[in-house]
């Protein structure tokens, strides 16, 4: 059992490459989303 399997991710197969980059391209979305809401709600408007 690696480290990856533990905590909020308990289930088998947490460390897999494929969920990963799911998890990694999830939240570089939603941060990419909030610098987009956040710049274009204070200056482009």
């Amino acid at each position: 059992m690696s480290d990856f399997n533990r905590g909020i991710m308990k289930f088998d197969g947490a460390d897999s490459p494929l969920a990963v980059v799911l998890s990694a391209s999830v939240i570089l979305s939603a941060i990419g989303f909030l610098i987009w809401w956040g710049l274009s709600t204070a200056y482009l408007q």
